[in-house]
């Protein structure tokens, strides 16, 4: 966060040509910003803000969140989800007293954003955008930024574990289905496909995520 304060300026030639201090967060007013998707998460520990001599302030603070998302996974295991990360304070309105920008560009933020993303785990971040608006409550405006962040899924271990074993059994099914083999040895064919077929099931529903109104196509078929 930066902000500029011209109550808090000195010229560095009359102190010793300091031109930045360190200072805890309550020495001066800072911006009461919070998460709006947020439902757990652990509270910095860094609490203090650099001041330079021109009354400009910086704080660098590092938040580990848990965010709230709705996702669609229809597509599944191919989906791409989209999660809002939106940054507000309504404590003071935007017209007169409270306004949020960003400072940098989303292509910027991007670039960033994928050095910090360093897992190689099921989610492979894809995109960045930021919106910036006005959003109203009690005939009020308040500030809030907004990032847009896209993540998609990498289908390499669900295709591996269920979509080939599900195919190899449909097809195994349709050969020995049409196959020149005995009545007998088709019915207990059938019998191995269909206990396979139940364990692929199992293995499927403990996969799938349940936090979608539309349940996804291949647990459906």
């Amino acid at each position: 966060q930066e902000w500029q304060n011209p109550f808090a300026t000195w010229d560095p030639q009359d102190f010793c040509n300091i031109s930045e201090i360190v200072l805890p967060m309550d020495t001066y007013w800072s911006p009461p910003v919070f998460i709006l998707e947020r439902v757990n998460g652990q509270n910095p520990e860094l609490n203090y803000m650099v001041l330079t001599h021109n009354g400009s302030f910086n704080s660098t603070r590092p938040f580990q969140v848990t965010l709230t998302c709705s996702l669609i996974i229809l597509k599944f295991p191919f989906d791409t989800q989209m999660c809002n990360l939106s940054i507000a304070s309504f404590l003071y309105p935007a017209v007169t007293d409270f306004v949020m920008k960003t400072r940098r560009t989303p292509a910027e933020m991007m670039k960033d954003s994928q050095g910090f993303f360093l897992t190689d785990g099921e989610w492979k971040f894809t995109n960045l955008s930021i919106i910036e608006y006005t959003e109203m409550m009690d005939d009020k405006g308040f500030s809030v930024v907004t990032y847009v962040i896209s993540i998609e899924r990498r289908p390499t271990l669900y295709i591996l574990n269920l979509i080939l074993p599900t195919c190899a059994l449909y097809l195994l099914d349709m050969a020995v289905l049409f196959g020149p083999s005995s009545l007998e040895e088709k019915i207990n064919f059938q019998i191995a496909i269909i206990l396979g077929s139940s364990m692929l099931a199992v293995i499927l529903n403990n996969s799938l995520p349940t936090s979608s109104n539309k349940p996804p196509i291949i647990g459906t078929h």
